[in-house]
């Protein structure tokens, strides 16, 4: 009879430590996932993005409106730009060539200059071929500077002519979501292209 008791209770303490396991197990699950939600989190919704009409470094006219549909990510930049530009668009072609068949077909990068008396289509399309930017999705524009300086205002971007002819402007990069909304703005240059990329794809099917 005593044998029994003790295997029962030895059954038992052994059930009772194999559910705490499990119920230790499951909370840890449930807490990685909640920190995984809270890690990445939906992002917010800033606003309409700021539309324009520009040229393409082909010559070509470029409307954010006509990318609705797809998620933009616009920046500016400047061809003579010998500090921050040569860092942001290899970052930029860099995270292009992660994001695979999405690019063009889904995903758009829009670099929008800061120096259009300079930065013709032509002097453009040279800059894109020179760092690796795939055509297909990848859109250099410039314009009239009225429209330029108009447009660098909106969306939150100083710039003004330096002395020694380049241009001193601060970076956004602002991604927007097939709705044309304004989703996120990364301040800089040195932005983790990993969570670029990721926040690029999180808007894919956003709806």
């Amino acid at each position: 009879m005593r044998r029994a008791l003790v295997f029962v209770l030895a059954a038992l303490a052994t059930f009772v430590v194999t559910v705490l396991a499990f119920t230790s197990y499951s909370s840890w699950q449930n807490e990685r996932a909640l920190q995984r939600t809270a890690a990445h989190p939906p992002l917010p919704k800033i606003g309409p993005a700021p539309d324009f009409a520009l040229t393409s470094q082909d010559g070509a006219p470029v409307r954010l409106a006509d990318f609705r549909g797809k998620v933009v990510a616009v920046t500016f930049i400047f061809t003579r730009c010998t500090d921050t530009c040569p860092v942001l668009t290899p970052m930029m072609s860099f995270v292009q060539d992660r994001l695979g068949a999405d690019f063009g077909q889904k995903i758009v990068f829009i670099s929008v200059t800061v120096d259009p008396e300079h930065d013709t289509p032509e002097v453009l399309k040279e800059y894109a071929q020179a760092f690796g930017a795939n055509p297909a999705g990848w859109f250099f524009v410039t314009g009239a500077p009225e429209p330029i300086h108009d447009l660098t205002r909106r969306y939150g971007v100083f710039a003004s002519k330096a002395e020694n002819g380049g241009v001193d402007h601060s970076f956004l990069t602002s991604i927007i979501d097939p709705q044309g909304t304004l989703r996120v703005q990364y301040l800089g240059v040195r932005f983790d292209p990993e969570e670029f990329r990721r926040d690029l794809l999180s808007l894919v099917n956003d709806r």
